[in-house]
């Protein structure tokens, strides 16, 4: 179910690149000389995720099956891995006939630690302020994994357009009683450039503006690079 009613209304557009044959630098230094004249906005920091799937992953295989109607529940903060959370976020990301949706709710605090466990997630979640029925369904989820990497923002001159880049990529496997985060994968080399934007008006600009950067665009998403790096089938 994709909770259609809890999505918010403006969609956003995407275009990403899964970059390996190229330095972090080498692809700053494309998006600056954009001639949409992109520049660095906000800081550089971490972010991790705690994604939440079902026992047999099905929104991990809609992902990579193309369902038209699919999404990506996670748990998000920044900085600190490792710690007390203080301002946890639960985001859904949907997709839905090509277009992309997200929506998030802010979470108590909690700590990740060796004492974070799937018990743990649901008590947050079930003391938090959420709509009765999100907290229901998502009370049936179970940890599918947990990442972590760094990201820089830049944004386009006219402001219409985002670039994130996403480097330094961790992936951790999650036990639902007890957790020592010492069983991950790391992906140094590689690079995930996304290009966004959320008016309807940009939908045909963004492709041109992809067209201009000199990596081509791919079908990627670090929640199944992640699965796939702790899974290997």
């Amino acid at each position: 179910m994709l909770l259609k009613s809890y999505m918010e209304n403006k969609y956003r557009v995407e275009k990403k690149f899964f970059i390996s044959q190229a330095t972090k630098q080498e692809v700053e230094n494309s998006i600056k000389l954009h001639p949409a004249v992109f520049s660095e906005i906000y800081y550089e920091r971490f972010i991790n995720n705690i994604y939440l799937d079902s026992f047999d992953l099905r929104d991990y295989f809609d992902n990579i099956n193309g369902v038209s109607e699919r999404r990506k529940v996670r748990i998000r903060w920044y900085g600190d891995l490792l710690g007390g959370v203080e301002y946890p976020v639960l985001e859904i990301k949907a997709k839905i006939n090509g277009f992309g949706y997200k929506t998030s709710f802010p979470l108590n605090k909690f700590s990740v630690d060796k004492n974070f466990t799937i018990k743990t997630f649901k008590n947050v979640l079930v003391s938090s302020q959420l709509p009765q029925k999100l907290k229901s369904e998502f009370l049936s989820l179970e940890f599918s994994l947990l990442n972590r990497y760094k990201r820089k923002y830049f944004q386009s001159k006219d402001k219409a357009f985002r670039i994130t880049v996403d480097s330094e990529m961790q992936f951790f496997s999650l036990l639902p009683n007890w957790n020592n985060f010492l069983d991950k994968r790391i992906n140094q080399n590689n690079i995930v450039l996304e290009l966004k934007c959320n008016s309807q008006q940009e939908q045909k600009a963004i492709s041109f503006i992809a067209n201009l950067l000199p990596h081509r665009t791919t079908k990627s998403s670090k929640y199944a690079l992640g699965v796939e790096a702790l899974n290997p089938w």
